[in-house]
Parts: C-alpha cells; sequence; structure tokens
C-alpha cells in the first residue's frame, strides 16, 4: 500500500461523522470526570506545613498551651523583620513630583476623588501597621528612613508617640508664605473631614530633609487652626525609631482638591485666625469699600511709589466710600495684617508673597498683581500661583499688569538667562492704564448696594464652627 493511498483512507476516516461523534462523546467523558473531581478536590482539607497548622490549631483551640517563649519568639522575628526604606528615593530624583514622588515612594495615597491626597496609619492598606521613622538628617533625605511595623513588635529601640501626628512633605519650603500655606491646606481639609481633629504634632521634611520650624506668619495660621500646644518633632538619635499611634502624611499639597473644597479650608483659615485676634466686623467700622496697597521694599517694589500712590488714590476718592490705605506687610504684625485683610475689598500690590494675605479678605474681594519686565515670557507658571489663591479662596483675580520697560539683558527677552536679571527687578508704572484699571475694579462695588453683606462662606463649617 502506497502512502498516497495511507493518506487518502485517514482523511476519509476523520471526517466520516461517526468518528466525530466518538471525538464529541469522549471530550464530554473527560470533562464531567475533571469536574467530578475537581469538586471532590475542593472538599478536601488545604495542606499545611505541620508546624504552621499546628500552631494555627493550639491558637484557636487552646490558647493556654502557646508558651510565653513561644510568642516572645514570634514576636522577636517580627520585629526584627521591619525593614526601613530611604524617604527620599533617589530613582525619581529626576521627576520628583511626578506620580506617588520620591517621598515615601514604596507607599499609595488614598485617592477620594475631590479630596485631598493621603496617607493614614495604622489603616486597611496598612494592615493595621504603625508608621515608623528615623534619621536626623537636615541636607540629604536619602539618610532618613521610613518602615511599617506592627503595634505589637515595634523595632528594636523604637519609642511610640500617642496621639495623632501630621508628616508634611513640601517640595518648596516653610518660610514662604505662599508655599508653606499650600502644604498646610491639606492637612485642614482632612481635619474638616475628620470632626476637625487636632494634631500633637508635626513632622516637616522638604525634599526628605527634616525641617523644625515655619514661618512666622504660617506658624500664626496653625496656632490660630489647631490651638498652641503642637510641637515640630526633632528625632533625637539616627539609630532609634520614632512609630507613631496615629499619623496622616501629605505630599501632594492640595493637588487633587476640588474648588469648593479648597474655599471651605480657606472659610475656616479666615474665620479661626480673625477669632484668634480677636477682629470682629460691623458695619459701622469697615468702610464701604476698603482699598489697600500692600507695598513691597527692595526686589519688584515700585520705581516711582509716591506715583502708583496717587494714581490709587485719586481713583479710590472719586467714589462715594472708597478708603485707600498704604502698609507694607513687613511692618505689620501677625495680627496687623489680618485686620488690615478683613477692611480689605480690593487689594493692590506686587507679586510676592505679601499676597498670601489675599486669602485673608472676604469672598468676592478682587486682588490686582503687578509684575516687573521679563515675567510674561521667562517665570513660567509660577507667576500663576496668585491667580489659583484668589480662585481656591472665593476671590476675583482682576488680571495683572508686566511692565514692559526695565533692566537690560545682554542676552535675547526668551533667553532663560535673562529672568535673573528680571527676577527682582524694580516695577515702573503706566498713570493711564492704572487710572482705568482701579475705576474699572471700584465700579464692580460701586454696583454693589452694600459690599459688607457680600458671602463669607462660614456657614459650611458645620463640624468646626470657630
Amino acid at each position: 500500500m502506497t502512502k498516497r493511498s495511507v493518506s487518502r483512507r485517514l482523511v476519509i476516516c476523520l471526517a466520516s461523522p461517526k468518528f466525530s461523534l466518538n471525538v464529541l462523546c469522549l471530550v464530554v467523558t473527560v470533562f464531567v470526570l475533571l469536574q467530578i473531581w475537581s469538586f471532590h478536590i475542593t472538599q478536601q482539607p488545604i495542606l499545611l506545613p505541620h508546624s504552621l497548622f499546628t500552631y494555627l490549631k493550639q491558637q484557636q483551640e487552646e490558647p493556654e498551651r502557646i508558651s510565653e517563649t513561644e510568642t516572645a519568639c514570634l514576636v522577636e522575628k517580627l520585629r526584627e523583620s521591619v525593614t526601613f526604606l530611604p524617604i527620599k528615593d533617589l530613582r525619581f530624583s529626576n521627576k520628583p513630583l511626578v506620580g506617588h514622588t520620591w517621598f515615601m515612594s514604596s507607599l499609595y495615597d488614598n485617592q477620594t476623588q475631590g479630596e485631598v491626597q493621603y496617607q493614614e496609619f495604622p489603616s486597611e492598606s496598612s494592615k493595621g501597621r504603625f508608621l515608623c521613622l528615623k534619621g536626623v538628617d537636615e541636607h540629604d533625605g536619602s539618610w532618613n528612613y521610613y518602615a511599617l511595623a506592627w503595634p505589637q513588635a515595634l523595632p528594636v529601640n523604637a519609642s511610640l508617640q500617642k496621639g495623632l501626628t501630621f508628616v508634611s512633605y513640601n517640595h518648596y519650603d516653610y518660610g514662604n508664605m505662599w508655599h508653606g500655606l499650600s502644604a498646610m491646606v491639606p492637612f485642614i481639609a482632612w481635619s474638616l473631614r475628620n470632626q476637625c481633629e487636632k494634631p500633637q504634632r508635626w513632622v516637616l521634611y522638604h525634599w526628605g530633609e527634616l525641617r523644625f520650624g515655619m514661618g512666622n506668619w504660617l506658624s500664626e495660621i496653625i496656632t490660630a487652626t489647631y490651638g498652641p500646644k503642637t510641637e515640630f518633632l526633632r528625632f533625637a538619635d539616627e539609630n532609634k525609631p520614632v512609630c507613631f499611634e496615629k499619623a496622616v502624611v501629605m505630599r501632594h499639597n492640595e493637588g487633587g482638591m476640588l474648588r469648593e473644597r479648597r474655599m471651605e479650608v480657606f472659610d475656616l483659615i479666615r474665620c479661626k485666625v480673625r477669632n484668634y485676634c480677636n477682629i470682629s466686623l460691623s458695619k459701622t467700622s469697615k468702610p464701604r469699600i476698603g482699598m489697600t496697597m500692600l507695598m513691597r521694599s527692595g526686589p519688584r517694589s515700585f520705581k516711582n511709589e509716591s506715583a502708583v500712590i496717587d494714581v490709587f488714590r485719586r481713583e479710590c476718592k472719586s467714589v462715594e466710600g472708597c478708603e485707600l490705605k498704604v502698609s507694607y506687610s513687613n511692618n505689620l504684625t501677625f495680627c496687623e495684617q489680618v485686620e488690615l485683610m478683613s477692611m480689605t475689598d480690593v487689594l493692590v500690590s506686587p507679586h510676592g508673597a505679601q499676597l498670601t494675605n489675599l486669602v485673608l479678605m472676604d469672598r468676592n474681594s478682587s486682588v490686582m498683581e503687578f509684575f516687573p519686565k521679563g515675567w510674561r515670557k521667562l517665570a513660567g507658571v509660577g507667576q500663576l500661583v496668585y491667580q489659583w489663591g484668589a480662585s481656591w479662596s472665593g476671590m476675583r483675580h482682576e488680571g495683572s499688569w508686566h511692565d514692559p520697560v526695565g533692566e537690560i539683558c545682554q542676552f535675547p527677552d526668551t533667553d532663560r538667562r535673562c529672568m535673573s536679571v528680571y527676577k527682582n527687578a524694580m516695577i515702573g508704572y503706566n498713570e493711564t492704564y492704572f487710572g482705568e484699571w482701579a475705576r474699572s475694579v471700584l465700579g464692580k462695588f460701586i454696583r454693589v448696594k452694600d459690599v459688607v453683606e457680600r458671602n463669607q462662606g462660614y456657614g459650611v463649617l458645620d463640624g468646626c464652627r470657630c
């Protein structure tokens, strides 16, 4: 028989209906047997290593037979297994603000939509473990460390801090009013959603490096909001970890917060600081329209202050009920700044940290901002922070004036090297433009029958009334 005839007979056999039926029956039979076998297997007990099975069974049925020595041995193994990782993960040094950042990079944030992003310990995501920190480095965050540990098996030599601890990561600093406030806002938002819970202490990190305090203005905000007993924790020994009974970690500032949530936070801050400074507003004490020029000395100040002041004084005087105040924030105490802003409806000021005071005005107040030459092209998004701040706190940012004339740079005006020339330059003025701009902004308040009746927003603070 030839190979060709054998192949032909095999093809005919495989194509026959009888063979196909037999194959189908065989497949069905095998499938049924597999199901029966699988069901039988699932009814059998799961096999564990004998030692572990015996230990678990004794814990469940005869816990008194577990010796103290065995328990201590297991706890010691858990204690020794705690692994500390660098707070600053150098693998992400080229993109420190991307994703979940280089700060505690192995952990993930709570991502509740519209709220702040945070981590809480102990929690379900930490499987009930405490947050532990160690390290005393103020210059390199990769030499400071974090770990998670079971409450019954804290690391060797560890101390336990009772109560609530806030752990802050700030990519910028705590001295600058705006950068510091941006780092504190998410904590206040968290408190608003958690029965106004107050921290017993703060741990401050900048790029993973320890910091031990805030600028005076920000410290006063925190004291007014949380009380005077909050401490900034210092670690005594680099080899002695500190664990926290409860800790909340923030590393994205206000990122992810809805505008409405941000405004609630600033409403609370505004209310708290006014109570703290014992400032009460009344229709008799507050001008119908308060215009404040908050000036700077040195970098980014006006070249001809008197001429600029004259323009705004003239326009204010032409509006019934308008009062102009000219102040320098560096000459005012914190409570004097709070009082001044509580009387201010229109804030006129050069770009700079002093503009952070805008969050202390009533909602729907107005902000007018001024820049030296070169900022529009070279300053990037940093020049927008007070536009964002005005929006987040319920104010109206009425635009910015960029001086077209100023310092001369040896490079083309789009060259980044010119920013070092323009950054701290002084600001000129345009009398005609400033006058028209002031009239336009003041005109909005003229159409309001009573500025004092504008919504301050405190009614939303059901859980944290002042």
